[in-house]
């Protein structure tokens, strides 16, 4: 059945501001796919392009033009993983037909998917770089808000051992992980590692730029994102990583994660489920994942100065799905 294909570029104002070791951002940019049938069944998806790897809104719109008309006389899921590489676009387009297929059979996708329907889960609340003190205010606050798991943005190694003492000090009943988004060289891991075990880190994410951790060691354990990359990322994956941060918009959407999930577990990694800042409607195709991940960081709806409507329901550290109507429910 011949589709029509509407796809647009959305702002998202950031509560405040979301800074990494890479930069400062107000505002977050989606991508949104809407794909309509004759029949009045429609599905939606949104992605977040990934700068890292060199996406942008305009790239991300350009591929999704290429594939199109593919789309449009209806190529499928499985299709998308030959026509389209991994990427912010191959995800919304995957996660509009996910969502399409739950329209046009009345099945929920978790149903489709066979997988558990998702439950309320605990997320991690992320504190953005920022000095020492601001960081200590901010954890103070999710402390006070009974947050179990803060996730600390890190990356300038000059202060980071600041950042990580001055963090728990304010939290100090807080479960911590820590992402430094590849902002450290292997003299500052040597450093700070001792840091993070001292502060009772229980994961490091991305410490070392990807390429750049071939014989990556610490005192905590290591999660790798970046270096988690490629049409086989798990081939060149460095061995001292424990643990894998899935990402549906840098995986290529919820069809190539549900595989990489099952990848991970055979090599007894385990799974850190992580997201973009984005809107409720990126991130509920990760909720489907959660059960499988010993770590859940889906706040990035949260950090938003507004979301959509309606949109998964944050009640302090807890997520849980949204009500009908913005995703996957048939």
């Amino acid at each position: 059945m011949a589709l029509k294909v509407h796809r647009a570029v959305e702002r998202w104002p950031i509560r405040g501001s979301f800074t990494i070791a890479r930069g400062r951002r107000a505002v977050a940019e989606t991508v949104v796919v809407t794909l309509r049938d004759a029949a009045g069944n429609s599905g939606r998806g949104e992605a977040v392009p990934y700068g890292r790897y060199g996406e942008t809104p305009a790239s991300v719109l350009a591929a999704l033009d290429a594939v199109t008309p593919a789309l449009a006389e209806g190529a499928g899921r499985d299709a998308l993983m030959s026509l389209m590489p991994a990427g912010a676009a191959r995800a919304a387009a995957d996660a509009a037909l996910w969502d399409l297929e739950a329209h046009r059979t009345g099945r929920p996708v978790w149903s489709l998917a066979s997988v558990p329907e998702p439950q309320p889960v605990a997320t991690a609340r992320t504190v953005s770089l920022d000095t020492p003190d601001a960081m200590a205010a901010a954890a103070r606050a999710l402390a006070r808000d009974g947050a179990p798991l803060v996730k600390l943005k890190l990356g300038r190694p000059a202060d980071d051992a600041d950042r990580l003492r001055a963090v728990r000090a304010a939290a100090p009943g807080a479960r911590l992980v820590a992402d430094v988004n590849e902002g450290w060289q292997a003299a500052d891991l040597a450093r700070l590692g001792p840091v993070c075990a001292e502060v009772g880190l229980e994961l490091l994410e991305q410490p070392l730029p990807a390429g750049a951790d071939a014989r990556i060691a610490a005192p905590v354990p290591l999660c790798a994102d970046e270096s988690l990359h490629g049409h086989d990322p798990f081939d060149a994956l460095p061995p001292g990583y424990g643990a894998v941060n899935l990402k549906l918009d840098k995986a290529g959407g919820l069809t190539r994660a549900l595989t990489l999930a099952d990848a991970a577990a055979a090599r007894g990694l385990d799974l850190f489920l992580g997201c973009m800042v984005a809107t409720s409607l990126a991130l509920a195709p990760a909720l489907l994942l959660a059960h499988r991940a010993r770590w859940v960081d889906l706040d990035g709806a949260w950090l938003l100065s507004r979301d959509r409507a309606p949109g998964l329901r944050y009640s302090g550290s807890v997520v849980a799905p949204a009500a009908p109507g913005l995703w996957g429910d048939g």
